[in-house]
């Protein structure tokens, strides 16, 4: 068998740190397993939604790459300047790393500036910083119109506008606020995660619309006016507002669209159930990618694929080094947990890669749901 392999894996993400992980275990120390990221700590990105309406603090949802590093991966922190796919080369620090195998875990930028007038204008709940100054801002809130507001698609975690409109509506409620506060999402989508299929679709805007929370679908944003506090969109229509969190418009990482990594759909193509890209021993996974899925839509951008993703990868990768195990294929399962307030939480899941449509089921929210998501987020933060 091939001896001393280098496995370069950009990103310290979800997607990023299942490989590592999974490839460290499974690899003995003369391959070396090397993860790149320009940050000094991981943040679990899902809980933004309860940092965001008190129910979290910064500190409990971070995590160094202290363990990973224990385990024997090496971890370098740093901007990645240019990728070299052909030579499966990366530069960071100044510095060109070559490996046998690339495995891209970027994930998608995040571009508010792209909308005129949107960074000034409101809250950026994908952001750490976005979160906690909302988190401030409510509690000086007492009345006006809360807009929640989806700037562009595609965007990940297809659930989080929704989850946010319904834990805001919540703790307006517990603040005795609901009747002074009214809440409208407005998104340029024909319905809420339209790509889990119309049944879900539809569950979700009846949870939403049950809250007396406004929905406004096809309303795609053009400009935001900070001063006169007025979105305009493209249908002509305007909307106005006392307070506004956003979602920004997402877009695929600068280093990897100039090293042409990028299809036509503006993100990195690769085969569906193994993630290889055109490049040979070059992965990728997760938001970067864009995967088609059989009704023509694309599969969503969200962790819990980034996760299955990263299994996959990393077992055939330990398959090509080694010979140990079997070929493996990504299925296109996903699930989720929905948060809808006061303790509760609904829970989708099915197959996205199912044909003519992906099939999807949303069960009904429950306490033991929300109970559920609470439980995996300490999982994973304990875990990794």
């Amino acid at each position: 068998m091939a001896q001393g392999k280098t496995i370069l894996i950009l990103g310290g993400g979800i997607g990023g740190i299942v490989t590592a992980s999974r490839l460290r275990k499974g690899l003995s120390r003369e391959h070396r397993v090397v993860l790149i990221e320009r940050e000094e700590r991981y943040v679990f990105a899902p809980s933004f939604l309860w940092l965001m309406v008190g129910l979290r603090t910064r500190d409990k949802i971070f995590r160094t790459f202290a363990k990973l590093k224990r385990q024997g991966v090496e971890h370098i922190r740093g901007e990645i300047t240019r990728i070299n796919p052909t030579r499966r080369e990366v530069e960071v620090n100044g510095q060109v790393l070559t490996g046998d195998y690339l495995v891209l875990a970027l994930g998608a930028e995040l571009a508010p500036e792209n909308i005129p007038g949107l960074t000034e204008a409101g809250h950026n709940i994908y952001t750490l910083e976005g979160a906690e100054q909302l988190r401030e801002a409510r509690l000086e809130f007492h009345q006006g119109r809360m807009v929640v507001l989806v700037s562009a698609v595609p965007f990940k975690c297809p659930a989080a506008p929704y989850e946010a409109a319904m834990l805001l509506e919540y703790d307006c409620r517990k603040r005795k606020l609901r009747n002074d506060i009214a809440i409208d999402i407005y998104t340029p989508e024909p319905g809420p995660m339209a790509v889990a299929g119309p049944e879900v679709s539809r569950q979700v805007r009846q949870m939403v619309e049950e809250k007396g929370i406004g929905y406004h679908p096809e309303y795609a944003v053009t400009s935001v006016e900070p001063e006169a506090r007025r979105i305009h969109f493209a249908n002509g229509a305007t909307a106005e507002y006392d307070m506004l969190l956003y979602v920004p418009p997402h877009r695929v990482p600068r280093v990897v669209k100039e090293a042409e990594l990028t299809g036509e759909s503006g993100w990195v193509p690769v085969d569906s159930h193994t993630l290889e890209t055109r490049f040979p021993g070059v992965y990728a996974l997760g938001d970067v990618t864009g995967i088609i899925l059989p009704m023509g839509k694309p599969l969503p951008k969200a962790g819990v694929f980034a996760h299955g993703e990263a299994e996959v990868v990393a077992a055939n990768l330990i398959h090509l080094i080694t010979g140990k195990g079997e070929p493996q294929r990504f299925d296109g399962h996903g699930e989720c947990f929905l948060e809808v307030g006061d303790g509760k939480a609904g829970f989708g899941s099915g197959n996205f890669y199912g044909e003519p449509t992906p099939q999807v089921k949303l069960s009904m929210p429950s306490r033991v749901l929300h109970l559920g998501k609470v439980a995996f987020e300490k999982f994973w933060l304990f875990k990794f």
